[in-house]
């Protein structure tokens, strides 16, 4: 099987500009390709993922990929999937996420040897003359064109600025430097990027009478329709100071039935044999399913060692296997005990498991807390230090959010 095929079998490309000229260059190793990263933060998410595992794929097919980091475009902000304009930020903030990205991808990407590029397209659009974009590059958008796109379409009825409106004509510059710079041919991105790919390969034919080529891969969506690696607390990093392994662990254990084997063929790399010997699975195979994505795709991102451990911690909180001394752990001193023993409610703030004791207070009220397995329905329920001696004891809120708190 072809590396095309084998993208069009793991359901991850959506639109491409010429299929045959696409297959052709990625089949046998010829495209220089690159993927933005807009650094409006100081980690990578789960949104970025499924793109660094796209290059990845393609890199280890000889292709080359150029990781773009939009140092430049971030001070504009993509309107794409947006109901406002992002919150500016300033010049140092993007400085210090650029860094951040870049040590992150690495973990991805073969950057040595040439084998791979990271760029900042700041280096370009920071020195660009405004008249000389105006003439160069504005007059090859026409604004009805524009309009037209569902990425400002559905902004026109709250307000889209004048800056956000240039988004497109950065994205499009960049891929318009890169052909010229490196011989970039190709561009990918999320399918909700495709007038801004469009763009650029129409300024390089304006331009250039070159043509260029892009391909959009389709976004990794729950069963609801809503894009994955978002919770209630936020996203989803890729950063274990934001999320912990084991967190990042559990996330991808948790997933629908519905969508879990979807995950497996988009994010891993696993044979695609393998893969459709699951589609038959069922019941509690589902659950081996979620495992097997979960240990594979935290492997990928924080090594084999944490994902072993985030599987132990799983397995030793849901099923009574495994070393709980992997689970996300929080301490007690004798400072927390200073002035009484502290109640259920107090030890349920302490674990970061709830947000207040009045947040508390419901949770236990409403059936869902329970200690080492133990369910606690009385707020009054209250433990001295030495309760927390040795292994500790694993609270437990709902179904999915826990933690072992233990003294020292």
């Amino acid at each position: 099987m072809t590396i095309y095929d084998e993208l069009v079998a793991r359901g991850l490309i959506a639109q491409v500009t010429d299929e045959a000229e696409i297959r052709d260059l990625i089949n046998n190793g010829k495209a220089t390709f690159y993927i933005g990263f807009d650094p409006t933060a100081d980690s990578l998410h789960v949104g970025h993922f499924m793109a660094l595992c796209l290059m990845k794929r393609l890199q280890m097919a000889g292709n080359k990929p150029i990781a773009l980091i939009g140092g430049g475009t971030a001070m504009i902000g993509d309107p794409s999937g947006r109901t406002d304009m992002r919150q500016m930020m300033t010049t140092e903030t993007i400085a210090h996420n650029v860094e951040c990205f870049k040590k992150q991808m690495s973990r991805f990407i073969d950057f040595s040897d040439d084998k791979a590029l990271l760029v900042n397209n700041a280096d370009w659009l920071m020195d660009l003359n405004y008249i000389e974009v105006l003439r160069e590059v504005g007059a090859h958008f026409s604004v009805n064109r524009m309009l037209s796109h569902e990425c400002y379409k559905q902004r026109m009825e709250r307000g889209l600025t004048f800056l956000e409106f240039n988004y497109m004509i950065m994205q499009s510059y960049d891929f318009f430097e890169l052909y010229q710079k490196y011989g970039c041919n190709m561009q990918f991105g999320g399918d909700d990027q495709w007038a801004n790919m469009l763009g650029g390969t129409e300024l390089i034919r304006r331009k250039l009478g070159k043509d260029a080529y892009a391909m959009t891969i389709n976004l990794l969506l729950n069963s609801e329709g809503k894009k994955m690696g978002k919770t209630q607390s936020g996203a989803v990093w890729l950063d274990p100071n934001k999320t912990s392994p084991f967190d990042f662990y559990q996330y991808w254990r948790n997933v629908a039935d519905s969508d879990v084997l979807k995950c497996i063929r988009m994010l891993t790399f696993l044979p695609l044999e393998q893969i459709n010997e699951m589609d038959h699975w069922e019941g509690a195979q589902l659950n081996q399913a979620k495992e097997i994505l979960a240990f594979e795709l935290t492997k990928l991102v924080h090594g084999e060692e944490e994902a072993k451990k985030a599987q132990e911690g799983a397995r030793a909180l849901f099923s009574g296997a495994g070393d709980t001394a992997n689970m996300p752990t929080v301490t007690v001193n004798a400072d927390d005990f200073a002035e009484r023993d502290m109640d259920i409610m107090a030890v349920l703030v302490k674990a970061g498991l709830c947000d207040s004791r009045s947040d508390a207070r419901r949770a236990v009220q409403q059936g869902g807390v329970t200690v080492d397995g133990e369910k606690i329905s009385d707020i009054a329920v209250s433990y001295k230090l030495d309760d927390f001696s040795g292994d500790g004891k694993v609270v437990k809120r709902g179904k999915k959010k826990f933690a072992k708190v233990i003294s020292e």
